[in-house]
């Protein structure tokens, strides 16, 4: 008998007895053996963090410092006061590609040696925009701190913006939204963020469109940064094991003679605004093999008295596999892989989205389940024993996402962002047990009535428009093909409403 024959005859035969194994174990257990319920989750872990120290430069910059002793890493990230709303109406996408051009050439060194010289410190730099704010980042054990600084300065302060990366740049960041664009749920979460902040700032599609990142030049990248990029709209976050009085010296070393410009701050536009879009979009992709659903609503921003509040409550809804809406979308009918929900408190604004992919026929459930599930949480009290779980499921989370030095600057620089105290830092976990049921029933009741709800739906229209229509009758059809994003109303100029001038 050859070798191969052999294994192959080990192999059947193993798999014999473990089925054998099986079928004993399972004709011995029964339902009695399996818990009916979840465990009852424990006691929440204990939380201690430092509250970050504050100095400032004879520039204006804000260096802030959090130690975490034990370890020899630290944190570094430069955070800017501005992200993805200061783009001007016609160049989505620019605070955005500006950030991800930062690391592509600086003060002569291209964005090969740029890496180079990062592999060399043992750390990575990373460079976004978000809403309401830029940010560069590096990691790097204590020793290799200050020409890390050195390096960080350089890419934020005397970036080359050549015509060669910004070309390579605009192209894979048009590749990218070209394939984002065609599926349906990021299509229809960009259109209902429209839908909620209208022609406001933070309307727009943060990483552009295809047809804004065309028309964005090295002149626009250029005057961006002159405007956002200065020592006193930025923060300095250190994060890990330095000390207040070596943070200051080393930021001093860095980026004290950042020279602050004479000309003002630039003014932050308004984040909510007038909105075109109607109150039930259906987006026809013809030929999509499955359809996007989300629905969408205003929320109060992060400054919010209530936000904690307003996070546990998301997390009743839709923040975890247990939550409400994978709940019944997913794990009561199978109609999706999974549904969720996030609650974005941003500056002056905020958005819940709640979002399900499915197949095409099944959009017209989804839809009045989300909806239904939204209307729930401001009409009746949530148990004790679910909001237990979704506690303890927020708490591990956060505590989880203080573990390393980034993701301990990158909740600092959150707080720092939105002028909150920086002692919430370490009262996270009493500010999440302190909410009650009752909270979150008047929370949701006066913010996420469902008559100011945006629903988009993308897909084979042909498979749901009429059933959702029957349901809605004011429910507004669009082509993909025919849609403009850069539009408030989602439509070319010659067919939408008047635009409002920002």
């Amino acid at each position: 008998m050859s070798r191969h024959a052999k294994a192959l005859r080990l192999a059947v035969f193993t798999a014999m007895l473990m089925m054998a194994a099986g079928g004993v174990f399972a004709a011995s257990a029964s339902a009695d053996d399996f818990p009916a319920t979840p465990p009852v989750p424990g006691p929440a872990p204990k939380l201690s963090v430092p509250t970050p120290s504050t100095q400032m430069l004879a520039n204006g910059l804000q260096v802030i410092s959090v130690r975490r002793a034990g370890l020899p890493l630290v944190t570094a990230e430069l955070v800017l006061r501005g992200g993805g709303e200061m783009d001007p109406p016609a160049l989505a996408g620019l605070a955005d590609l500006t950030a991800n051009l930062l690391s592509k050439g600086a003060a002569g060194k291209t964005a090969p040696q740029i890496a180079a010289a990062v592999e060399a410190l043992g750390g990575s730099l990373s460079a976004a925009a978000g809403w309401d704010r830029s940010a560069v980042g590096v990691t790097v054990t204590t020793p290799k701190l200050p020409q890390a600084l050195g390096l960080l300065a350089e890419v934020v302060r005397r970036p080359d913006f050549s015509a060669a990366e910004l070309k390579r740049a605009q192209a894979q960041a048009i590749d990218d939204l070209r394939l984002s664009l065609s599926r349906p749920i990021a299509l229809a979460s960009l259109a209902a963020g429209r839908g909620v902040f209208g022609d406001g700032a933070y309307g727009h599609s943060r990483s552009g469109t295809p047809a804004s990142i065309v028309r964005i030049s090295r002149e626009d990248v250029q005057h961006l940064h002159d405007k956002l990029y200065r020592p006193d709209n930025a923060i300095l976050i250190l994060a890990g094991d330095i000390a207040p009085e070596q943070a200051k010296q080393l930021a001093q070393s860095s980026f004290g003679d950042w020279r602050r410009p004479s000309t003002p701050l630039l003014p932050r536009p308004v984040g909510m605004a007038a909105s075109h879009v109607p109150a039930i979009l259906l987006i026809d992709q013809h030929g999509a093999g499955q359809a996007g659903v989300v629905v969408a609503h205003a929320a109060p921003p992060r400054k919010d008295a209530d936000y904690y509040v307003g996070i546990v409550a998301n997390a009743v809804l839709g923040g975890s596999y247990s939550a409400r809406l994978n709940e019944e979308i997913r794990i009561k009918r199978g109609l999706s892989y999974g549904a969720s929900s996030r609650l974005q408190p941003l500056d002056d604004a905020g958005m819940w989205l709640a979002a399900a992919q499915t197949k095409n026929p099944s959009a017209p459930q989804v839809v009045e389940l989300v909806l239904g599930a939204f209307k729930r949480l401001g009409r009746t009290r949530v148990s004790a024993s679910e909001l237990a779980a979704r506690k303890a499921t927020l708490i591990g989370s956060y505590v989880n996402s203080l573990q390393t030095t980034a993701g301990l600057a990158e909740q600092v620089g959150e707080l720092a962002i939105y002028g909150v105290k920086l002692e919430q830092i370490g009262k996270y976990i009493e500010q999440v047990q302190a909410v009650t049921p009752k909270q979150i029933e008047k929370y949701a009741a006066r913010h996420l009535d469902a008559d100011g709800s945006k629903v988009v739906v993308v897909g084979d229209a042909a498979q749901f428009g009429a059933a959702i229509r029957q349901a809605h009758p004011k429910a507004v059809l669009l082509k993909s093909s025919a849609l403009d994003l850069g539009s408030p109303s989602l439509q070319p100029a010659a067919v939408g409403p008047k635009t409002i001038a920002r």
